[in-house]
């Protein structure tokens, strides 16, 4: 990260550019985990969506309650795994492929992402 400082007529304004993943940015533990939970229930939620559903009618679909549904959306998803999200995502009839592959050696770590 990096930190930027703005000089406004009222006051100093620091800014600091993120990472690119703001659960690691914020501390979180298992931040590429949390990032890569986010991105599905993003992808999921779109799905809901781009089907019409609300959500009493995709916790069917998920063989959850509504109220879960709800939680889902809004961000609240630390208590499901990575398996569950898939199966969720299975249950709208999408395919989860997992492709593991060796990083580039120009890049400096490994990452976790969705295509």
């Amino acid at each position: 990260m990096t930190t930027d400082l703005y000089l406004t007529e009222e006051s100093e304004t620091t800014v600091t550019r993120g990472s690119g993943n703001v659960y690691a940015d914020l501390g979180f533990e298992n931040p590429e985990e949390m990032l890569l939970k986010a991105k599905l229930v993003i992808l999921l939620s779109k799905t809901i969506k781009a089907r019409g559903l609300n959500q009493y009618q995709a916790a069917e679909v998920l063989g959850i309650d509504q109220p879960k549904v709800s939680a889902l959306i809004r961000g609240r998803f630390q208590g499901y795994s990575l398996e569950r999200l898939f199966k969720f995502l299975n249950a709208f009839d999408l395919d989860v492929e997992v492709n593991v592959k060796a990083k580039p050696e120009e890049q400096e770590r490994s990452h976790t992402s969705i295509v």
